[in-house]
């Protein structure tokens, strides 16, 4: 079987463990993910299965969307809600300087990659050193935060929207956020509502795969993550050079392109420049 599954990740599953169960599910060893989640994150974790593991390089970059819940007034060492309290201080904000500390967060800026992390120095992980209690100076690195939005305020918890880039730590944002308000502050929870194109809409819970008679009809075509391009379809003599790796000569704008067989086969991401077609990335069965 080949295709992309959008899995909602339940709570306290590493991304490596949701990929390990579906090999079994779908009977293969060629299974991968677009995007690793915390194990206390929940929500959109596209797996791609089988031939479809070609796709996995182009969904590195793709934009994210999280709804988080800060906990204002509470540090610990892991910057989320699951680790030793560090700190804990009476919440006293007024909605205004809730939204300027947000506004503050908008746009690029410098993140400073927690401890926790999978990051690596020289060859070993930061979560790893944490865990000996070994701290390590880490350079900030730029992001972009797309938008930061206030989703709704209680007495000391914060729901936020984040549609952020690649590399960026929500739990680092929240720690950041708390900072700011001088309070300080931790993730309380975090959801991953939309990775690339593929919303929560369209997740399947974990459960329900693991349960399926026949999890193949939750799979979907890989040229879905590339449904924002322009499709087209190739004549027979097209097709038989995409199918040799050769380039060929269109009446197509300059940009890139789906590209499909006349039996509606998806074919390759293609990139057409002076009136010339070329292959990004061929996906069809060989």
């Amino acid at each position: 079987m080949d295709g992309i599954v959008i899995v909602d990740k339940p709570r306290d599953w590493t991304s490596q463990d949701v990929t390990a169960r579906l090999r079994r599910v779908f009977n293969t060893r060629r299974i991968g993910h677009g995007g690793t989640l915390d194990p206390m994150a929940t929500g959109v974790l596209p797996v791609f299965v089988g031939r479809a593991t070609r796709g996995v390089e182009f969904f590195e970059h793709a934009e994210k969307i999280y709804e988080a819940v800060l906990r204002l007034g509470l540090t610990t060492d892991t910057e989320d809600i699951t680790g030793t309290v560090l700190t804990e201080v009476p919440v006293s904000v007024t909605d205004e300087l809730v939204e300027g500390a947000l506004e503050s967060f908008r746009g690029e800026i410098m993140q400073v990659p927690p401890m926790y992390s999978a990051l690596k120095v020289n060859g070993q992980k930061l979560c790893d050193l944490a865990r000996k209690g070994k701290t390590l100076e880490r350079q900030a690195r730029p992001i972009t935060i797309h938008e930061l939005k206030l989703l709704e305020r209680g007495e000391n918890t914060l729901r936020l929207r984040v549609r952020c880039s690649k590399g960026t730590y929500i739990r680092t944002l929240c720690k950041d956020i708390g900072e700011a308000l001088g309070c300080g502050g931790c993730m309380e929870s975090l959801r991953r509502v939309s990775a690339g194109e593929y919303t929560i809409d369209e997740a399947v819970p974990l459960q329900e795969l693991l349960d399926a008679e026949n999890p193949g009809k939750y799979l979907r075509g890989v040229d879905t993550m590339f449904r924002f391009l322009p499709a087209v379809t190739l004549t027979a003599n097209q097709e038989k050079r995409c199918r040799n790796g050769n380039t060929f000569s269109v009446k197509l704008e300059e940009g890139t392109y789906r590209a499909y067989s006349q039996s509606g086969e998806f074919l390759m991401l293609a990139k057409v420049e002076a009136g010339v077609m070329m292959t990004v990335k061929s996906f069809f069965a060989v």
